[in-house]
């Protein structure tokens, strides 16, 4: 559940929406904590000093961590342990994060931490708020996390600018962390007893990735939709196998709601009843099983989704403070949720693209199109969309290759103290490229089926499919003959991956509802 406005969020921890986190990573949203969540963090934080007061024993207040877990740490260095903590586990590499995503981390971080079971100071999430509403970003290096203990390797970084250290990024310019501290009016933290752990601990990298894979995928699904359509049209194919009684005949959600998708689009052209005894029996299934196949991946994209909204809100630090007193470790920090689904969105994003790359090549084929060789009338001199369709081929294979699953691979780290990990990270990360190259496809195809409906307009389709030409041609002209296609291609690919779709097709979208 979550308050919002045209250009803010309030943010109650545990009941943030799929379509809030959405627009966070869309835009810099104003972001502000419902106030209930104060007392609780209070609470926890109490909960902590009483145990340092005390001078009980409970690992990761005053402890080592991981395979020195049973070293106990003076009272007088609690704060070095902290600052060291997290100086210590900043060993990422690679490229920085896209500001989108670091953008997501930070409300989720701050959202996972609010639930009050972390033992932090208030005023530590009120400055990851402050961070993400100034757009002060911290430079968080993409690779170095197995997703277990939590996204260490990368939190850490976030957690550097906290304390002055690290880098962030300040109206564009990469800057010292104590700077990007000064900059939203703040001092660099002294970190309190669990504090930098709790920073630490928690899955919110490997989360903002697969969510950010999400709403691409959500994207790419719908242009491939009107992409089909357009195909379909193009070749004159049969819109009978999208008949509603079929579909409900089998049951599957995702088919129901994609075969009503494309009815929707298809609603009043005037294409398919200008040829009813054309003798074409059966249409290739990449046109006939269009809900089939996208239906599934319009299932797992749902089932996806619902995990990644209990994960963003989810307390994923260790150990864990509860309104009892209870100080419990375990294992919330383990990501496999998220691997698993991010496995499962990169097996909807490369079956989006494969479908994709098939229409293309059979609009590409006379025999089985009935259109010009290669979509291009002057053939032989001129090559149209032949090499188009290689790029789209390669793809395509680039993409079977990264869907082979990351959640089975595990290497254990800390002395095997951190035996099994779930390799979530990369699985996420992966997904961005994945996206891309599927929207590239997806974009391919349908500049294709706009150049295989130009040649016979005495008929229009529907006015939603005819939009969708208009947009098109808009950005690339009809082919008359070879041309640098590359501007071509990437204009087709941002058209891909836009958010604004016709609500034929949204409405079926999970984050989009």
């Amino acid at each position: 559940m979550t308050k919002a406005t045209t250009s803010s969020l309030t943010l109650l921890p545990g009941h943030v929406s799929l379509a809030s986190l959405r627009s966070i990573y869309a835009a810099p949203v104003q972001l502000s904590l419902d106030p209930s969540a104060r007392a609780l963090m209070q609470a926890s934080l109490a909960t902590v000093q009483r145990i340092v007061d005390e001078d009980q024993v409970v690992y990761g207040i005053n402890t080592g961590f991981g395979k020195l877990a049973s070293t106990k740490i003076a009272h007088e260095r609690l704060a070095e342990l902290q600052r060291n903590l997290v100086l210590s586990h900043s060993v990422g590499t690679g490229d920085a994060l896209a500001d989108d995503v670091v953008r997501l981390i930070l409300a989720t971080k701050a959202i996972s931490l609010a639930r009050g079971h972390s033992g932090i100071r208030p005023e530590i999430v009120d400055a990851l708020l402050a961070m993400a509403n100034a757009n002060v970003l911290p430079v968080i290096p993409a690779k170095g996390s197995v997703g277990a203990s939590g996204d260490l390797a990368p939190l850490a970084h976030l957690a550097c600018v906290l304390i002055g250290e690290g880098q962030a990024k300040v109206d564009g310019k990469v800057v010292p962390g104590a700077e990007a501290m000064r900059s939203i009016g703040l001092q660099p933290f002294v970190l309190g007893p669990k504090e930098g752990l709790a920073l630490l601990n928690g899955t919110q990298v490997s989360t903002s990735l697969a969510l950010a894979g999400l709403f691409g995928a959500e994207s790419v699904f719908a242009a491939a939709l009107v992409a089909g359509c357009l195909s379909l049209e193009a070749i004159k194919g049969s819109v009978k196998p999208f008949d509603a009684r079929i579909h409900e005949a089998r049951g599957q959600a995702g088919q129901i709601a994609v075969a009503a998708a494309v009815r929707a689009l298809l609603d009043g052209s005037a294409i398919d009843p200008s040829h009813p005894n054309c003798g074409r029996v059966q249409d290739p299934y990449s046109i006939r099983c269009v809900p089939q196949v996208m239906g599934a991946c319009l299932d797992n994209l749902h089932h996806a989704a619902r995990v990644l909204t209990i994960e963003a809100n989810a307390a994923s630090d260790n150990p864990l403070v509860f309104d009892n007193g209870d100080v419990i470790s375990g294992g919330n920090f383990h990501a496999e949720p998220v691997a698993f689904v991010a496995d499962i969105i990169a097996l909807a994003v490369a079956e989006i693209g494969a479908i994709s790359e098939r229409r293309l090549s059979l609009l590409l084929d006379p025999g089985l199109s009935g259109l010009p060789a290669f979509l291009i009338r002057d053939s032989g001199v001129n090559s149209g969309f032949m090499i188009a369709q290689v790029t789209a081929a390669a793809l395509a294979a680039e993409n079977q290759c990264l869907a082979n699953p990351s959640s089975v691979t595990s290497l254990p780290t800390s002395a095997n103290q951190e035996d099994h990990v779930s390799m979530a990270t990369y699985g996420a990360r992966r997904l961005g490229d994945m996206v891309r190259n599927a929207a590239v496809m997806v974009g391919i195809e349908a500049m294709a089926a706009a150049q295989g409906m130009e040649f016979d307009r005495s008929l229009k389709s529907s006015p939603l499919v005819e939009a969708q030409f208009a947009a098109i041609r808009e950005r690339v002209a009809y082919l008359e003959q070879d041309r640098y296609l590359a501007t071509d291609i990437e204009a087709m690919r941002a058209w891909a991956q836009q958010s604004t779709w016709p609500a034929a097709l949204t409405q079926c979208l999970p984050s989009f509802a």
